[in-house]
């Protein structure tokens, strides 16, 4: 790949300075040039056609796993000395960040990442993920079992051989590492599925895994949409076990082709509609506001634990409002290659037309848009919509209920804390929620009450603490990524009972 960047810490780059490699496909430790159908990659920051990926045809997805199946048979990568899997993933993080001029322009010329966050976050945040699960590769494992002193009772852990993983389009190189770095520090060989909207970045990670000392085969990238490619990737009877961040709709699609094919495992983060809740008592109202505003702004909006519905005690609604409509106005829309840009664009025109839709049905529902409700009157071409901030909707409203994944925030008033977890859990979701109150009784109250994967009490949003697992309930999914759940997920467990 032969990108011309500024400076490693520059903050802003041009978009037709970066050449996109021809060759996407990783099989066998090489590029390979797809033998699918073409398709057209678009930079949603102004439309434009910026690059042709060739798909990996049906042929290629079996090579593929076949390869990563070799590979965990052969190259002696699960049954190596955990610490040197260890040294090896830590390696790899190395070149990652010393890659940064190359990765961050990459990442955010095709994606809705602006560059300043890419720097600032994404490559990083890549590098540590595996690191961290680097470090489990060799304090993680079975256990001795109680019983008679005539037996010897254990478990033992085993990789599962391949993986199939799927990654979203929203945060392409973090989404990736989540899959693959607990696989492949537990000894899996992975086959990677990135997004047809969002597919570079992650074959410069794999050349780079092959530069630290990853075997051959270990990890795989075939590109390609769901159907060609996805499909017939989970469906593989080699692929033991599979990891998906998408919609809810897709992550059902997933689960069946595993019963059908299977039955095999699969751990699946999927959509969210997350409360967050401000009661009156919230310490620094200035400060919970612009929490609030940054929970639905963050990439725009297009983030699967996006704190969508704000649910606000009546005594402190309209100050709560005001504030965050004055901080999602304050935002500078723009292309992700500028440094003045604040929040990003839509991932495409089909997904900006989805939110439109929502948001102008809403209001002619009589929903009322304080801010935004249409397309942003951004300076260029590409898909902007503007931060939004609807009320006046019911509990049964398609904009309370549905995902939108865009910048859009309902708003809800309720008078007391029944009323508030009633209305956070009235959902088919229960992927994330927000708390925000001075009140410690009442916070870990609240944490038992909603049903939520996880639960933020005076903040939200992830952090760099990776032994958090993170995971939905109800229609937001199965299984965890990161933490201790995610590295053990990676692993099957065999029991053994030793007559002394």
């Amino acid at each position: 790949m032969h990108i011309a960047t500024k400076e490693r810490a520059m903050s802003s780059f041009d978009p037709d300075t970066i050449g996109i490699e021809v060759q996407n496909n990783f099989i066998g430790g090489r590029r390979a040039l797809g033998q699918g159908t073409p398709m057209e990659v678009r930079r949603p920051s102004d439309a434009r056609v910026y690059a042709a990926l060739d798909s990996a045809s049906a042929g290629q997805v079996e090579a593929a796993v076949e390869d990563a199946a070799r590979a965990y048979r052969t190259s002696g990568w699960a049954a190596t000395d955990p610490r040197a899997r260890m040294k090896v993933m830590r390696r790899w993080a190395d070149l990652i960040e010393t890659d940064m001029a190359l990765l961050a322009p990459l990442e955010a010329l095709g994606s809705t990442r602006t560059i300043a966050e890419v720097l600032a976050w994404d490559v990083s945040y890549t590098a540590e993920t595996l690191r961290f699960f680097a470090e489990f590769a060799d304090k993680a494992g079975g256990e001795v079992i109680a019983t008679t002193p005539d037996k010897l009772g254990m478990t033992i852990t085993e990789p599962y051989g391949v993986v199939a993983a799927i990654a979203p389009w929203n945060l392409p190189l973090v989404m990736a590492a989540w899959k693959i770095a607990p696989a492949i520090a537990a000894g899996n060989s992975v086959v990677l599925k990135p997004s047809e909207m969002t597919p570079f970045s992650i074959v410069r990670i794999a050349e780079l895994a092959i530069e630290a000392g990853l075997p051959a085969g270990v990890f795989n990238v075939v590109q390609g949409d769901g159907l060609s490619v996805g499909d017939p990737l989970c469906r593989h009877p080699l692929v033991s076990k599979v990891s998906f961040t998408g919609s809810t709709r897709t992550g059902i699609a997933i689960m069946e082709a595993c019963a059908q094919t299977g039955p095999k495992p699969v751990t699946l983060e999927l959509g969210g509609k997350s409360p967050q809740i401000v009661f009156a008592d919230a310490n620094d109202i200035a400060a919970t506001a612009a929490t609030v505003a940054r929970a639905i702004t963050l990439n725009s909006g297009q983030v699967c634990v996006a704190g969508s519905r704000l649910l606000v005690q009546d005594k402190v609604a309209n100050e709560v409002v005001d504030r965050i409509k004055a901080a999602v106005e304050a935002h500078t829309q723009g292309q992700t290659w500028s440094a003045a840009t604040t929040i990003g664009p839509i991932i495409s025109e089909k997904q900006l037309g989805q939110i439109d839709g929502i948001v102008s049905r809403a209001i002619a529902a009589g929903g009322e848009a304080l801010t935004g409700g249409s397309r942003a009157a951004a300076p260029q071409e590409g898909s902007y919509y503007a931060p939004t901030i609807l009320t006046g909707l019911g509990q049964d409203a398609e904009a309370v209920r549905g995902e939108i994944f865009g910048p859009v925030l309902t708003v809800q008033t309720f008078a007391d804390e029944e009323e508030a977890y009633a209305l956070a859990n009235d959902s088919p979701y229960g992927l994330a929620a927000g708390v925000h109150t001075g009140d410690l009784n009442r916070a870990l109250r609240a944490t038992r009450a909603l049903e939520a994967g996880t639960v933020w009490v005076n903040r939200y949003g992830r952090s760099n603490d990776f032994m958090l697992p993170t995971g939905g309930f109800k229609q937001s999914g199965i299984g965890k990524d990161l933490g201790r759940e995610a590295y053990m997920a990676s692993l099957k467990t065999k029991a053994a009972l030793i007559q002394l």
